[in-house]
C-alpha cells in the first residue's frame, strides 16, 4: 500500500516506526532488522547486564554465517555446511540464552533464523544440545512465541 512504500520506500519488512512522542523530533523509520535491533538495544533495558561484545559477535555470526549458509540449505543446498556451522556455534552459547542468563538482542536476531532451521530440518540435540536447549527455551517464552510464523514459502 501506498502508506507502507512512504515509510520504506523499498517495500521490505520488517519496518519500526516510532512516533513522536512529544518531543517535536517527528518520526524516526528503521526498515531493516538490524536496524530495528540497534534501536532495541538502546531504547530499552533488554540485555543490559549482558557482555555487549558476546552479542555483537552473535548477531554478526548470524547476519554472515547462519543467515546465507541456512538460506543454502533451505533452498536445497548443502545442509552439512549448516549442521558443521550449528555444531561450531553451539559451544558459543553462554548461559541460559544465548550471551548469558538474560534475553539480549543477540536471542531476537538469532531466533527466527534458527527456529526456521529446525522446522525446516529439526536440531541435534546430540551435537547442538545448548542451541536446542536454547530454542526450547525460547520457543516456551511468550516474546518468542509471537514471533512464530507457519507459512515461510516468503522468506529468506
Amino acid at each position: 500500500p501506498k502508506w507502507f512504500l512512504k515509510l520504506n520506500p523499498a517495500g521490505t519488512v520488517p519496518v519500526l516506526a516510532e512516533q513522536d512522542g512529544g518531543s517535536g523530533s517527528g518520526s524516526e523509520v528503521f526498515p531493516d532488522s538490524e536496524l530495528i535491533l540497534d534501536y532495541v538495544s538502546q531504547h530499552t533495558n533488554i540485555g543490559d547486564n549482558i557482555d555487549g561484545d558476546k552479542v555483537q559477535m552473535w548477531r554478526k555470526n548470524i547476519a554472515e554465517k547462519i543467515i546465507p549458509i541456512g538460506k543454502r540449505a533451505v533452498l536445497g543446498g548443502s545442509r552439512d555446511d549448516l549442521f558443521n556451522l550449528l555444531e561450531e556455534l553451539d559451544g558459543d552459547v553462554e548461559g541460559t540464552f544465548l550471551c548469558g542468563d538474560e534475553i539480549s538482542v543477540a536471542d531476537c536476531a538469532a531466533f527466527p533464523f534458527l527456529w526456521r532451521i529446525n522446522d525446516e530440518f529439526g536440531l541435534d540435540r546430540d551435537s547442538t544440545p545448548r542451541l536446542k536447549e536454547w530454542l526450547d527455551r525460547c520457543t516456551e517464552t511468550k516474546p518468542f512465541q509471537t514471533t512464530i510464523q507457519r507459512a515461510w514459502w516468503w522468506w529468506w
